[in-house]
């Protein structure tokens, strides 16, 4: 029995890669393998059109064909999303921005740890050079992947507390 080589390798194969790709999507979620198979089902097109390319071209040709496919797929599905009525779904610290809330510890070298609701968030004052004490109001600005940006509240913003 003769064994398969890479030089072997002809048109159906690619074929037959890229429908197997394009199945793995439906079980892998984040639309990655889908743009594969594409570039799969691409080259085997390609090579049943040119059959003298080599092993190595045909490689580097799935390579160039599959980037090309995930950077062009992604521009069209981001082009397809319309506007949302729940921008901030999934995007739980996007949800925060606005939100006011008073640090339990002071900040040290600009970071720092502020409970907001049941949640500890790491942050990070917006401005770099200050550092905050213990008990001061803060109100979120934006957020740096999972890093809250706060702001110290002015003095005349925060709200004195009446004797009951």
């Amino acid at each position: 029995m003769e064994a398969f080589s890479l030089a072997d390798i002809s048109y159906w194969h690619w074929l037959a890669l890229g429908v197997l790709l394009m199945l793995v999507e439906i079980l892998v979620p984040g639309v990655v393998f889908l743009w594969l198979g594409i570039a799969g089902v691409l080259t085997g097109l390609l090579l049943a059109a040119v059959s003298d390319m080599g092993w190595q071209v045909q490689l580097v040709v799935f390579a160039v064909l599959s980037v090309m496919s995930i950077f062009l797929g992604r521009r069209f599905v981001a082009s397809r999303q319309g506007p949302t009525d729940h921008p901030t779904l999934n995007r739980r610290g996007r949800s925060m921005v606005g939100t006011r809330a008073t640090l339990r510890d002071a900040t040290v070298s600009g970071r720092g740890r502020i409970r907001i609701g049941d949640t500890m968030w790491a942050l990070r004052l917006a401005s770099p050079d200050g550092e905050l004490p213990a008990d001061t109001e803060v109100t979120v600005v934006e957020v740096d992947g999972v890093t809250l940006v706060v702001r110290e509240v002015p003095e005349e913003d925060v709200e004195e507390e009446q004797p009951g």
